[in-house]
């Protein structure tokens, strides 16, 4: 029996209207729940490759995390949305921009007085994004460009993560797992083997391979228009996530 049958939408095309930066963008002054918890969403996702920077900055675990923690108590104030504007139209910049502002103006003082504050949003991330920091390549690379490598692997974690989520409810997550790895070009199990594996003909997998790879180059799309404000620039960040792992 084919165990194909049953495989997830292929095409979805992202709907900027409501996109989660286009939100932000839209509210300015006037901050919405829709706009703050859109933001929010976002910082969350982005807080690694911000706290990477930080490190590769200089500054040790404790006063990175406090960083980190201090910078998006700021931008989620509601007077912070007024600098997201359409001339920062990538998130991903604005935010770098908006941190290396904070940095230079950050006092040790100011700093300690964020360890109590109300809005503790990455408190559960700690130990997580120190491990995670100190499981980089010890190759000599800017701040900039570990940030750049950094958001291009969070958005390829969140693609494959909304694969994952499609093929498990499709009853096809067996098949996902082993074919994901084909995405890379990384075949250290051939067609024939999954075949094999799954009672499957060998063209069935080359076609599930297929819509695999077309599905996952739509929802990177999918993942890069939250972050942008117009369809335009999601191709222009495709070649930027490339770029970071050239």
């Amino acid at each position: 029996m084919d165990s194909v049958s049953r495989q997830p939408p292929v095409d979805r095309s992202p709907a900027f209207a409501t996109t989660h930066w286009s939100l932000v963008i839209a509210a300015g002054r006037r901050s919405t729940p829709e706009a703050e918890n859109a933001l929010e969403q976002l910082c969350r996702t982005y807080w690694y490759p911000l706290y990477a920077f930080i490190r590769r900055r200089g500054h040790p675990s404790e006063t990175a995390q406090d960083l980190t923690q201090g910078f998006f108590v700021k931008l989620l104030e509601k007077d912070s949305l007024a600098a997201a504007n359409r001339n920062r139209g990538k998130f991903r910049t604005f935010l770098l921009a908006a941190l290396k502002n904070f940095l230079s103006h950050e006092s040790e003082k100011e700093r300690a007085a964020k360890r109590g504050g109300d809005r503790i949003l990455l408190s559960l991330y700690r130990e997580e994004g120190e491990a995670r920091y100190l499981a980089e390549p010890v190759e000599a690379m800017t701040p900039e460009k570990l940030y750049e490598k950094r958001w291009a692997t969070t958005v390829i974690e969140q693609a494959l993560q909304t694969l994952r989520t499609e093929y498990q409810q499709a009853g096809n997550r067996p098949l996902f797992d082993r074919l994901k790895d084909h995405l890379w070009g990384d075949r250290s199990a051939s067609y024939a083997d999954i075949a094999q594996e799954f009672d499957m003909n060998e063209g069935s997998v080359k076609a599930a391979a297929f819509r695999l790879r077309r599905r996952f180059a739509q929802a990177l799309r999918d993942v890069i228009s939250n972050t942008v404000h117009s369809p335009e620039a999601v191709e222009e960040e495709l070649k930027t996530l490339v770029e970071a792992f050239g």
